[in-house]
């Protein structure tokens, strides 16, 4: 695949949800295969902040982090995902007297570079990291330890180089919860001599390849055979409303499909519903959008993996304000995932609206 060319336009596109912007314009990520499991790097701890952030106005670290100012770049604010987590950072960062800029690298790795070099040159305290993927986080790295800017990895995950701490979901965990749910929802309606279909998200990120190999381990156990997997590249409702269509006319055996992230599930279930293939393909997905809330109560989508991106934005703003208050942070912070069902999903909602929508 031809690496993505240098970026040809940059602005400022102002002020959202009292975070400032920056935004770059661009072609697209490269991909790669790589194995790992990311599972034995981390360990739970208990969140240090509560609904709102008194929890984390002690004196001392106010103190020390009063009028710092963070990075944060985001693979793409197309997504919802990438929006909440930053707007969990910027919670933090203010409860703290500081305050943050996000930088949309539009998935390309050239315009996250160019980022970094922006906010190391507007004089950034820290950088906070969502890379665009595992193997473009390095680069980043090297140039926040050269100018000597501590780095937190958020999400997604890196090959190499040196961090403060890297917060992550249990991608590979909750994908395997997800897939159970899917697997006993095709035994119970006799589906289960069908395949299923993957839409991930890169395998270049360690996130995707945890993610792909917890469901496909659930899947495995089932006795439930993988038919066709497609790779996002522009992680959009239309592009897996393509790839959905391709595996319905290639696999017409297909009775399940699990769908790596949010908003290109919305496509998937658009194909299923052009094709009348609405009835007798089970759906799952990963991440959440409000819009899933009435799909899961339905029974359209019979799992979703959520993760909680405001409250990993909080715990990554929360490693980097600690390193401000003279402190060391946890290397390694796993956030736990819900498996929102039909079944559970009234009892998960005010969690859900705070911790993955952010809207409490």
């Amino acid at each position: 695949m031809t690496e993505p060319g240098p970026a040809t336009h940059h602005r400022s596109i102002g002020v959202r949800c009292g975070i400032a912007l920056h935004t770059t314009f661009h072609e697209r990520r490269r991909e790669e295969i790589m194995t790992s499991d990311p599972r034995r790097l981390f360990r739970r701890r208990p969140l240090l902040i509560g609904a709102g952030a008194a929890a984390l106005s002690m004196p001392s670290i106010v103190r020390a982090a009063a009028g710092k100012h963070v990075s944060y770049l985001t693979p793409g604010l197309d997504l919802p995902f990438w929006r909440t987590l930053a707007n969990g950072i910027d919670s933090v960062a203010r409860a703290h007297g500081g305050s943050s800029t996000v930088y949309d690298s539009h998935n390309n790795a050239q315009t996250q570079i160019q980022n970094a070099q922006d906010a190391i040159a507007r004089k950034t305290d820290g950088i906070l990291i969502s890379p665009t993927d595992s193997s473009t986080c390095p680069s980043v790295l090297a140039l926040a330890k050269k100018a000597g800017i501590p780095a937190v990895i958020a999400d997604i995950g890196t090959d190499s180089g040196e961090y403060l701490s890297f917060i992550i979901s249990n991608n590979y965990e909750g994908a395997y919860g997800t897939g159970k749910v899917l697997a006993k929802v095709m035994t119970d309606k006799g589906w289960n001599k069908g395949t299923v279909g993957l839409v991930t998200i890169s395998l270049a990120r360690l996130n995707g390849q945890a993610r792909t190999k917890g469901f496909m381990k659930a899947m495995t156990e089932a006795g439930i055979k993988q038919g066709a997997l497609s790779q996002m590249q522009t992680y959009t409702s239309d592009e897996t409303f393509k790839f959905v269509q391709d595996m319905l006319t290639a696999h017409p055996e297909m009775r399940g499909l699990f769908v790596e992230t949010d908003q290109p599930t919305l496509g998937a279930l658009r194909a299923l519903h052009s094709a009348r293939r609405e009835n007798d393909v089970a759906v799952a997905a990963f991440d959440g959008i409000p819009e899933f809330v009435p799909l899961i109560q339905s029974g359209r989508l019979v799992a979703v993996g959520m993760q909680q991106p405001f409250l990993m934005g909080e715990h990554s703003a929360e490693a980097m304000f600690t390193y401000f208050a003279g402190k060391t942070p946890p290397k390694h912070d796993l956030v736990p995932i819900m498996v929102v069902t039909p079944d559970n999903i009234g009892t998960l909602l005010p969690a859900i609206k705070k911790n993955v929508f952010g809207t409490a």
